[in-house]
């Protein structure tokens, strides 16, 4: 019996054009990203400064590492060819969180050990509540695009915009507990646990782990597919051949 020809698996990934379509959506999302951030550092910073608030200073501080991070998926998807300059944008997302763990966990030590207390900011209220509202849309639309589109650092990126929503949530909180009870110590124990968030992330930025691969219909090329192992981290979505 003559063997039948073996015929290739391909990946079921999006047509050429819906493939423009999502990467013209990821770079005007990045641009809003970068946007938003601007304005929200220079109005924390301020605010920061003038109430001695070392949560809105840092804050500002995030945004401007945001601003990194989009600068970042906002190069790649410039060239003809965002596939090939994904990895050093992912390099430059996982050293951005890093970046914000390190500046976090030492402001939030320095709080804990006794740093200056705040004063109340009714400006660094209205910001944190308002980057809690926009901030969870961006994220989101920049995850789904990123998601359909395979692209790794689209996704790292809409992680770190995640990340500064539980940023907001913790400033918003922390100055509402402070101005409201004298807590101080509220906000530094929050900052922390983000802290340990953004070194998780930031590892599976720099590992590659950050979003699966476009997956093929079925079959063992759908397992290779999955570079983020068992499990993925953007999808969630088991791993493994089909019976």
């Amino acid at each position: 019996m003559t063997p039948l020809p073996l015929v290739p698996l391909t990946a079921a990934g999006p047509a050429p054009a819906r493939r423009a379509v999502l990467a013209r959506r990821v770079r005007l999302l990045v641009a809003a990203t970068i946007t938003y951030n601007v304005v929200e550092a220079v109005v924390a910073i301020g605010a920061g400064t003038v109430a001695s608030s070392t949560a809105l200073i840092g804050f500002g501080l995030d945004s401007v590492i945001e601003v990194a991070s989009a600068s970042a998926v906002a190069w790649q998807f410039a060239g003809r060819d965002p596939e090939a300059r994904e990895r050093i944008a992912l390099r430059v997302i996982a050293i951005s969180f890093f970046a914000l763990a390190g500046y976090v966990t030492v402001e939030a030590v320095r709080a804990l050990l006794g740093g200056a207390e705040a004063a109340h900011s009714t400006v660094g209220l209205v910001l944190a509540g308002v980057s809690v509202v926009v901030m969870p849309v961006l994220s989101a639309a920049q995850r789904r695009a990123g998601r359909e589109l395979g692209s790794r650092s689209a996704v790292a990126d809409s992680k770190q915009t995640l990340l500064c929503t539980y940023l907001s949530v913790v400033l918003l909180v922390g100055l509402a507990v402070n101005s409201l009870f004298g807590w101080s110590w509220a906000d530094p124990v929050a900052a922390l646990v983000i802290a340990v968030v953004a070194v998780r992330e930031g590892r599976d930025a720099w590992r590659g782990e950050t979003c699966c691969a476009v997956a093929p219909a079925s079959g063992a090329a759908a397992e290779d597919a999955h570079s983020c192992g068992s499990g993925c981290s953007c999808c969630g979505s088991p791993v493994g051949r089909e019976p």
